[in-house]
C-alpha cells in the first residue's frame, strides 16, 4: 500500500481525520487533496499530511488509486460527474456520508459502479474543520462499508484493509439496510431531540423555569440537538423514505402510549418501560463509538462551598488539563456528582479522574 496514491475531495473533520491516519500508519503513502477553503490544504500540507494541494478537481487526481469524497452529498455527487472522466479503470471511489441511497443512485446513473463503495465511519464532532482533525479521531469507531452492484470482492478486501489500518472497525452492508438503521438509531433520534427541545421552549412560563430546572434525563435525551442544523436538514432531505417510515412508526408508538395513560392502562404502560429496559440494558458497553457526538465529563462529589470549585481547577490546570466547561449541577435527582466537570477529550477525563481520586475526591461517571 505505501506505493498508493489516495486522493481526498474535502479536508475538513473526517477527510482530514482518515488522511492522518493513514499518513501515520502508512508514512510513504501518497496523498493528495482538493478543499473549497485553502486554509485546510495549507494546515495539510505544513504538517506533512498531503503530499500536494490541488487547485481543482481535475487531471491531477488521474493517478489515484483511491479517491474519498468527503463532501456534503449533493457535492459529492456533482465531483462523480466531473471524476468520471479522468479516474483511472481500477480507482476505487468511496464516500464518508451518513445517507447511502442516493450516491449509491447517482453512481448508478453516471455508470460508475465498478468504482464505487460506500463508506460511512461512525464517529464525528460538533467540530468540522481540518484543524479539529485527528489521527485517533476514528480509532475503536464502526466504519460501514456499502458495496453496490458492481462492488468487487476485491475492492471489499481493499476497503477493509483500510478501515483496519486507520484503526477502526469494518462492517459490510446493503446500503438501503444501511439508511433504514441509522434512521432508526441516529436520524428520528436527532428529529425527536429536536422537537422536545422546541416543545419544552414553547412551553416554559417567562421566568424560564423548564430552562432551569432542566436536569440530566433531560439533558442526556436532548444533547444532539447542539448538533449542526444545517446538516440535519440535509440528512432529513436525502433520507426522507427511511426517516418518515420510523417517524411514522414512532408515532404510532407515542400515540399508543398516550391511550395506555389516558386509559390508565397501567399493565400496558409496565410492559412498555419494561421491554425497553431490557432492550436498552442489553446494549453492549462496547469501546466502539457511538453515531453521537462524543461527550468527556464527570461529575464530582463536593460540598458547594466557598473555594470547591476554584480548588479543583487549579489542581486540573497545575498538571495541563484543559476543562471545556465546568458547573454546579443543581438539579441531582439523576445525578450523584455536585460538580459537573467537561473535557475536550477522552485523555484529559481519564487523568482528570485519576488526578481527583488521587486527591481523595469521589467521582462519578455518567453510564
Amino acid at each position: 500500500m505505501s506505493k498508493q496514491t489516495i486522493g481526498f475531495i474535502g479536508l475538513g473533520l473526517i477527510g482530514g481525520s482518515i488522511a492522518k491516519a493513514l499518513r501515520a500508519k502508512h508514512p510513504d503513502l501518497t496523498l493528495i487533496a482538493y478543499n473549497r477553503s485553502k486554509d485546510s490544504l495549507i494546515e495539510a500540507m505544513a504538517d506533512g499530511t498531503i503530499n500536494q494541494a490541488m487547485d481543482t478537481i481535475g487531471p491531477g487526481f488521474s493517478d489515484c488509486d483511491i479517491i474519498f469524497l468527503c463532501a456534503p452529498v449533493s457535492v459529492n455527487i456533482r465531483c462523480l460527474e466531473q471524476l468520471k472522466p479522468i479516474i483511472r479503470p481500477d480507482c476505487i471511489l468511496t464516500d464518508v456520508g451518513s445517507v447511502k441511497t442516493t450516491i449509491h443512485e447517482a453512481v448508478a446513473r453516471l455508470g460508475m459502479t465498478k468504482h464505487f463503495i460506500g463508506g460511512h465511519p461512525m464517529a464525528g464532532s460538533e467540530k468540522t474543520k481540518y484543524s479539529s482533525a485527528k489521527v485517533h479521531l476514528l480509532e475503536n469507531a464502526y466504519y460501514i462499508l456499502t458495496p453496490g452492484e458492481g462492488t468487487t470482492d476485491e475492492m471489499i478486501s481493499e476497503m477493509v484493509c483500510i478501515v483496519k489500518d486507520i484503526n477502526a472497525i469494518p462492517v459490510t452492508l446493503d446500503y438501503h439496510e444501511h439508511d433504514r438503521v441509522t434512521a432508526a438509531i441516529s436520524h428520528l433520534p436527532h428529529i425527536i431531540a429536536y422537537t422536545l427541545v422546541n416543545l419544552v421552549r414553547e412551553s416554559d412560563n417567562p421566568d424560564g423555569m423548564m430552562r432551569m430546572l432542566a436536569a440530566g434525563g433531560f439533558k442526556d435525551i436532548t444533547r444532539i440537538a447542539s448538533s449542526s442544523p444545517e446538516m440535519w436538514q440535509q440528512i432529513c432531505d436525502e433520507n426522507q423514505t427511511q426517516i418518515l417510515n420510523m417517524l411514522h412508526l414512532y408515532i404510532d408508538r407515542m400515540t399508543e402510549v398516550g391511550e395506555a395513560i389516558q386509559d390508565n392502562n397501567t399493565g400496558k404502560l409496565l410492559d412498555t418501560f419494561a421491554s425497553a429496559k431490557e432492550y436498552r440494558d442489553d446494549i453492549p458497553q462496547s469501546h466502539a463509538k457511538s453515531l453521537l457526538p462524543p461527550t468527556y465529563e464527570i461529575f464530582v462529589d463536593l460540598v458547594d462551598e466557598s473555594g470547591a470549585i476554584a480548588t479543583i481547577a487549579t489542581i486540573l490546570a497545575t498538571n495541563g488539563i484543559s476543562i471545556r466547561n465546568i458547573g454546579i449541577v443543581h438539579n441531582r435527582e439523576f445525578q450523584e456528582g455536585v460538580l459537573h466537570i467537561e473535557f475536550y477529550d477522552g485523555e484529559s477525563a481519564e487523568k482528570a479522574t485519576e488526578l481527583l481520586n488521587r486527591f481523595h475526591y469521589v467521582i462519578h461517571l455518567r453510564k
